[in-house]
């Protein structure tokens, strides 16, 4: 994967503007200003976090995966990462990562996908997809505006013939990613609750969401 430079914060907790705790397995959004910076955190370690970007002002503008991989010329994301949108303007970087594994190619589980990867038992168990649904939905969006989404801390390495597989994870409770808006951005957040795969070790956890004004 691409080099990772583990990178410490000296933000402090008393001076975040928004400071969120979200529920094992449920949806999140907010509003993160340019300039703010925002961070998410592993709380409890081995929790895969889906993530989407969308631009405050225009949400037909939003993050591409695609895109990121190819500004990068890597398939992970960490430290120095720019995030770039569809319309190849970026959205935030990434100024610290105490973790250094975070996905941008497998996507989000869905009761489709669950249905085929783990049998019809699972069909009706929830998704990442219906909290992506559900929370895009309080901004006017629908399901064709669900894009491929970042997994922050869930651990998918790529072999060399292309094939992926998603293990165990190895964030440890407290790692977190740091984010500096470059443009007024919506976050949208399904804190994982797959219980079929190893991804978050089969018990979704909690995780905190803050943000800090300026250079605080």
């Amino acid at each position: 994967m691409t080099n990772f430079i583990q990178t410490a914060s000296s933000r402090t907790l008393e001076n975040a503007a928004q400071d969120h705790s979200i529920a094992a397995e449920a949806p999140f959004s907010t509003i993160i200003r340019k300039g703010q910076t925002l961070r998410i955190e592993d709380s409890y370690g081995q929790q895969a976090i889906d993530t989407l970007f969308y631009n405050a002002e225009d949400y037909s503008e939003r993050y591409s995966s695609q895109d990121t991989m190819r500004e990068q010329g890597v398939a992970y994301i960490t430290t120095g990462t720019r995030i770039v949108s569809n319309d190849g303007r970026v959205m935030l970087t990434m100024t610290a990562d105490s973790c250094g594994r975070h996905d941008t190619s497998a996507g989000a589980c869905s009761c489709e996908s669950n249905t085929v990867r783990f049998g019809h038992g699972t069909k009706y168990l929830h998704a990442c997809r219906d909290n992506f649904v559900l929370e895009v939905s309080k901004h006017g969006m629908g399901k064709r505006d669900i894009v491929p989404n970042i997994n922050f801390f869930m651990n998918v390495p790529i072999e060399p013939t292309g094939e992926m597989t998603i293990v165990d994870g190895i964030s440890a409770p407290g790692d977190y990613v740091e984010l500096k808006a470059e443009m007024d951005v919506l976050l949208v957040i399904s804190n994982c609750p797959q219980i079929n795969n190893p991804c978050n070790g089969f018990d979704p956890t909690p995780i905190r969401v803050l943000v800090w004004d300026g250079e605080a």
